[in-house]
């Protein structure tokens, strides 16, 4: 199997992985911190969850143009996802169960990763 083979299994699992935690955190968010945590901060856990769910949709979509137009922009459109994931979900993860708010400054560059992942899939797909 070559590079973009991989590169195109890789996504699929990273997305299923990623969607399966993201479902886990909502149910915890629901039934484990509902009324133990101020509602602002479940609200915060609860984006978190959202943006996790969303963007681990996107990986399966990176997958997908991987297997159809294979290259950098999309193996980099991946890994931005992903790390969208652990920055902007993750520090939205951790300001809510901690109420350390000394994170909030990553969840910005999360967003941007999101962002830059979108706009190098879109490109990706149309040099197809």
């Amino acid at each position: 199997m070559g590079g973009f083979e991989t590169a195109e299994r890789g996504f699929l699992v990273a997305g299923a992985a990623s969607a399966f935690l993201a479902v886990a955190a909502g149910a915890f968010g629901a039934h484990g911190l509902k009324g133990s945590i101020p509602p602002e901060r479940l609200e915060a856990f609860e984006v978190g969850v959202r943006y996790h769910l969303f963007h681990s949709l996107g990986l399966f979509a990176v997958a997908w143009v991987a297997s159809r137009a294979p290259g950098r922009s999309v193996r980099a459109a991946g890994w931005l996802l992903g790390a969208g994931i652990v920055l902007f979900s993750g520090s939205l993860y951790t300001l809510a169960l901690t109420g350390a708010r000394g994170l909030g400054a990553v969840t910005p560059l999360g967003g941007l990763a999101f962002l830059a992942g979108w706009a190098l899939l879109a490109v990706a797909s149309w040099r197809r």
